[in-house]
């Protein structure tokens, strides 16, 4: 009785063996399935972490950067349109224009020097004076939005393109005033002698 044969210790190894088996195949299913909710739980902690997902209320208030970028664009135009001239630097010139040929054919002298001043002289002047206002909002533009991450969040750095386009907006800025100046004294391509 107490006597086993060959085969039915094979069999109750084989059995055994079969259950050690089993037991490590379940171990390792426990492993992979918390591997995948470890994974799992990272991946929503991201997406979480991500402020899209995040509730309004939860996520962080502050600056966006759009008001600055918008200023550093603004600057660059405007820094460039006192460069190329104006809508609003023509309708001036062409107003001084008439307004000295007006002058011309009411003057009872025909003073050439005179002439070309009313006629020609003042309407570039109002060309020059209307290229340096814009080339002095571009550059007070400019000098704002560089000088406004001093006074906003602390730790939020200004993106680096809106640092270049502001840049840019100051140095058109400052040529465009620069030339403004230049022509409005006549230094720079003054009136032809009428003599």
């Amino acid at each position: 009785m107490g006597t086993k044969t060959a085969d039915e210790t094979g069999a109750e190894t084989g059995a055994k063996a079969t259950t050690d088996e089993e037991k490590v195949s379940v171990a390792k299913t426990d492993e992979v399935t918390e591997a995948e909710d470890t994974s799992a739980e990272d991946t929503a902690v991201d997406e979480i972490d991500d402020e899209d997902y995040l509730p309004e209320a939860t996520r962080e208030e502050g600056p966006t950067g759009v008001g600055q970028g918008a200023g550093a664009v603004v600057s660059a135009a405007l820094g460039l349109v006192s460069l190329t001239g104006s809508w609003v630097g023509t309708v001036a010139s062409a107003r001084q224009s008439l307004v000295g040929q007006l002058h011309a054919q009411t003057a009872t002298s025909s003073d050439v020097a005179k002439l070309l001043d009313e006629g020609y002289g003042d309407a570039w002047k109002a060309t020059a004076f209307w290229g340096g206002v814009f080339a002095l909002i571009a550059l007070l533009v400019g000098v704002a939005v560089l000088a406004r991450p001093a006074f906003g969040a602390p730790g939020k750095p200004q993106a680096t393109w809106i640092k270049s386009v502001s840049w840019g907006g100051v140095a058109l800025g400052v040529v465009g005033l620069l030339l403004a100046v230049l022509k409005y004294t006549d230094l720079l391509l003054d009136l032809p002698s009428a003599g």
